[in-house]
C-alpha cells in the first residue's frame, strides 16, 4: 500500500506512542510531531478513510490491522536502511536514524527487497531492534530480553537492544557501549541509581545514568 510520506510519518508516530494496542490522544500524536492540533484533526480524517486508523470520540485514534501491517512495513524498510548505512558505509549506530528516515520514505517494496538480500536478510538493525517481515509480520522473540534496571549487582548481561533515540543513542555512544557487548554490574548508587557497569573485554568501568536503565534491554546470564 502506498502512502505519502506525511501519513507514513503519522502512523509512525502512533505506532511509536504504542498505538497498535491502546488509543493515543491527538495531544499526545501533536506533541511526538511537534504539529498542532488541528494538522492532527486533518490527518486522521485522512487516515480514517484509509482504514489506517480508528477513531474513538473525545478519546482518540488507534491503528487498525492494516495500520499496523503498513507501520511494520515502514520499519521493515528503516531498518534495513540502518543496517545498509551501518555496515556498508561506516556509519556509527548514533548517526543511522535521520539518513534512513529519508532513505525509507523514497525506496520501492522491490529496492527494500533487494537491499534486504544483499544485506544477507539480517534480523535486527544496529540498536537491535527487531526488522519485521516483508508483509508486515514480526516473527517472536525468540530471546527473553528484560531492562537494565532487572539486573543485579555481580550478574553478567548482554547489551541486545536500545531504542532508536539520538539523544540516548549519543549518551551510550559517548560511554562505549555497543549492542552485543558483555558487562558486569559493579555498583548501584543509593542515592541516584546510577549504575556502575564493567565491560568483560576491556575491562573499562562506566557509570549509566538512571534516566536511560529501562530503555536498555539485555539478556541476563546465569553463569557470567
Amino acid at each position: 500500500m502506498k502512502i505519502s510520506p506525511n501519513k507514513e510519518d503519522y502512523i509512525k508516530a502512533i505506532y511509536a506512542l504504542n498505538g497498535a494496542h491502546e488509543v493515543i490522544s491527538n495531544k499526545d500524536i501533536a506533541n511526538e510531531l511537534s504539529v498542532s492540533a488541528a494538522s492532527v484533526t486533518d490527518m486522521n480524517a485522512r487516515l480514517v478513510k484509509e482504514n489506517l486508523i480508528s477513531y474513538y470520540p473525545y478519546k482518540g485514534v488507534q491503528l487498525t490491522a492494516l495500520g499496523v501491517q503498513v507501520t511494520n512495513q515502514l520499519i521493515r524498510k528503516h531498518r534495513l536502511w540502518e543496517v545498509f548505512l551501518y555496515e556498508k558505509l561506516g556509519f556509527q549506530w548514533n548517526e543511522v536514524h535521520d539518513e534512513a528516515d529519508r532513505l525509507e520514505h523514497a525506496s520501492s517494496d522491490k529496492v527494500t527487497e533487494r537491499l534486504n538480500d544483499l544485506l544477507g536478510n539480517p534480523q535486527y538493525d544496529p540498536h537491535g531492534g527487531l526488522i519485521p517481515n516483508a508483509d508486515g509480520t514480526i516473527d517472536e522473540e525468540k530471546i527473553k530480553l528484560v531492562p537494565l534496571t532487572a539486573i543485579e549487582i555481580d550478574q553478567y548481561f548482554i547489551v541486545k537492544e536500545v531504542p532508536d533515540d539520538e539523544e540516548l543513542l549519543n549518551y551510550l555512544f559517548d560511554k562505549g557501549i555497543s549492542i552485543n557487548d558483555k558487562y558486569k554490574l559493579i555498583d548501584i548508587n543509593a542515592y541516584d541509581g546510577m549504575l556502575t557497569i564493567k565491560d568483560v573485554h576491556t575491562k573499562d568501568e562506566v557509570t549509566i545514568s538512571e534516566k536511560a536503565l529501562e530503555k536498555i534491554k539485555v539478556i541476563q546470564l546465569v553463569n557470567g
